[in-house]
């Protein structure tokens, strides 16, 4: 509710009393002043017991019939959205999925079998034993989802004030008829997780028996083995569909295709590598447990993700979130909301988190047990718990400056989507790209480049595990850097490249060395990483030198950069790279404010 003063256009009309029939004029003490408007009420409030900001509570009127048939509105509206933004894949699209899962289950099988021969395994076990490929990611949480299709509604129009509607209707918002959908979008590619028995190893079966057979197959190209990441893995493009295959080990014989990965009688004495491997197929496994409506939940997913990249806060290795981020933010709002829809689930999202107390974490599992915490987690800005495991967290790149951002990006959403009734709303709007070129005065290129092309991408992908590294340091000098996570190329260079944008804002030291951040950050990258590096600049530009392709306003700069994802491979296994993170994080305090756009704008990033 808004109060408006408004000065008078004239002068107070004239008036007379009357009295047993004659006319007097107006008693000639003056009018009482009037009274000035009441003042609007606060934006946002804390809540003294919990130091938490909510919305102060107001009365108001509302027509239920109303609420039912905008809330069928909108969710229409999104599903259309969706439609047209092309997230559903289409149905010749997913059987090529399946269909390229199936092959790998094959040639996994087919391994296994070849491998228990090389081992001298008894005939018994060769025919017995088995291995199996496990889907996770946005794939593997998208069996089936269910959005809200048409329904007829026609009530009658009433003048309402939404504010905290939710908060008293929770229960009134119902999902009517579905249709099939999946989360993932038809570019996204696909994580998947070969589990093989105790005799079959990583460093000889897994990365060359099973490697090369690949290699050999017509429908695999772009091979590459990761083999220093924090969990290793092959990544490679089966029919032309990218996928990431780790690899997990278990004391066993037989793995069979179901396997419950959940089971504490698979997960006996496994090694912290094939632990590792693991959390992502149970974390899935897990979420899909503890949401009460599956179909709702990756619904709510798909929108998420595809509102994370368009605003800017989408990608691990840039210090933001990730895909098992948002999956446990979705599953905590539908657990709150097992009968809401679509859009009601969207509205909550950003009301949850726009206002949540972090550091405290998030879990889907209340009452999980805490004691034996990682020191740096519980540092961590933005804790998220995975609930396959009761002291693990997901793991976390957040800065002070990213963590901002995402937070700010949660007070944007809010201000978009709380009113019900906001006239003019579109989801155009919500998912907006985020105007980098607007918001600051300068950037910092990141220019890499190799010789040729076969190795970009091991350098791309090497640079990109120690981004957090150069975060912190230019967070140091200028208190604030916004790391756009889209990638661009350099077309006036005839090497290959790849090249960055990240985003400084006015901070402690308007000057900036950028040459003493390069030699600094080199000193990172050349820490544990063996063989010749590939070449990296950094340029200091303003947005008037920005280059055409890097038009971050453009939406065709995003449709153009699907799908693209860089990785390093490792030629040989005596050249070996080992990530390096930071163990500290800079204290911070951050003070802001929300404009009456309903963007979020930074008073102080610096502390």
């Amino acid at each position: 509710m808004e109060f408006e003063a408004h000065a008078p256009s004239s002068p107070p009309p004239s008036y007379s009393y009357s009295l047993s029939g004659v006319v007097l004029d107006p008693p000639i003490h003056p009018r009482p002043p009037t009274p000035p408007p009441p003042p609007p009420p606060p934006f946002l409030r804390i809540d003294p017991s919990s130091g938490v900001l909510v919305p102060p509570p107001q009365p108001f009127p509302f027509n239920l019939s109303l609420i039912f048939s905008m809330d069928h509105q909108r969710s229409m509206s999104l599903l259309q959205f969706m439609a047209d933004e092309g997230l559903v894949p289409s149905v010749e699209e997913e059987e090529r999925r399946k269909n390229a899962i199936q092959k790998l289950k094959q040639i996994v099988s087919t391994w296994i079998k070849q491998v228990a021969v090389q081992r001298r395994l008894p005939k018994h076990q060769i025919a017995a034993t088995s291995a199996t490929v496990l889907t996770y990611g946005s794939y593997g949480l998208g069996v089936s989802a269910s959005l809200l299709s048409s329904f007829p509604c026609i009530f009658e129009f009433t003048g309402i004030s939404l504010f905290n509607l939710l908060t008293s209707l929770e229960s009134l918002f119902f999902l009517f008829n579905t249709r099939d959908v999946q989360v993932h979008s038809a570019d996204s590619d696909i994580d998947a997780l070969c589990v093989a028995p105790y005799f079959a190893t990583l460093s000889e079966d897994f990365f060359v028996v099973l490697h090369d057979m690949l290699k050999s197959r017509p429908e695999v190209s772009e091979l590459y083995c990761v083999k220093s990441a924090k969990v290793p893995l092959m990544r490679f493009k089966f029919d032309g569909i990218s996928i990431d295959l780790p690899y997990a080990c278990l004391k066993v014989l037989y793995v069979p295709e179901s396997v419950d990965i959940l089971h504490p009688f698979f997960l006996r004495n496994i090694d912290d590598t094939s632990w590792k491997s693991l959390s992502g197929v149970r974390a899935n496994k897990r979420i899909l447990q503890l949401v009460p409506n599956v179909e709702n939940f990756q619904a709510m997913v798909r929108c998420l993700k595809l509102w994370a990249k368009r605003r800017g806060v989408y990608g691990t290795l840039h210090g933001y979130l990730g895909g098992v981020h948002l999956a446990i933010l979705a599953a905590y709002v539908c657990q709150r909301h097992p009968d809401a829809s679509i859009n009601a689930l969207i509205m909550n999202f950003f009301r949850t988190f726009a206002f949540w107390s972090w550091p405290s974490p998030v879990t889907l599992q209340e009452g999980m047990f805490l004691k034996q915490l990682e020191s740096m987690e519980m540092r961590s800005f933005m804790p998220i718990l995975l609930p396959s495991s009761p002291c693990e967290f997901c793991h976390s790149n957040i800065t002070k400056s990213t963590f901002y951002r995402i937070r700010t990006e949660f007070v944007r959403g809010y201000n978009m989507t709380r009113d019900l009734l906001k006239p003019g709303f579109t989801w155009d709007n919500i998912f907006e790209l985020f105007p980098y070129s607007r918001r600051y005065s300068k950037f910092v290129k990141i220019y890499l480049s190799t010789t040729n092309q076969c190795e970009l991408g091991d350098w791309v992908g090497w640079v990109k595990s120690r981004f957090r590294s150069l975060l912190i340091i230019l967070e140091g000098i200028q208190g604030f850097c916004d790391p756009n996570p889209t990638e661009y190329t350099d077309p006036d260079k005839s090497e290959p490249n790849m090249v960055f944008y990240w985003g400084l804002q006015s901070g402690r030291n308007n000057y900036l060395d950028i040459e003493l951040v390069e030699g600094e950050f080199m000193k990172v990258i050349r820490n544990g990483c063996e063989g010749t590096p590939g070449r990296l600049e950094l340029h200091l530009l303003s947005p008037s030198q920005l280059p055409k392709n890097a038009q971050f306003d453009d939406r065709s700069i995003i449709i153009n950069n699907k799908g693209r994802k860089a990785c390093w491979k490792m030629v040989g296994c005596d050249k070996k790279r080992s990530q390096v993170y930071p163990q500290h994080h800079i204290q911070h305090c951050l003070v802001g404010h929300v404009s009456s756009n309903g963007e979020g704008e930074c008073l102080s990033s610096s502390g």
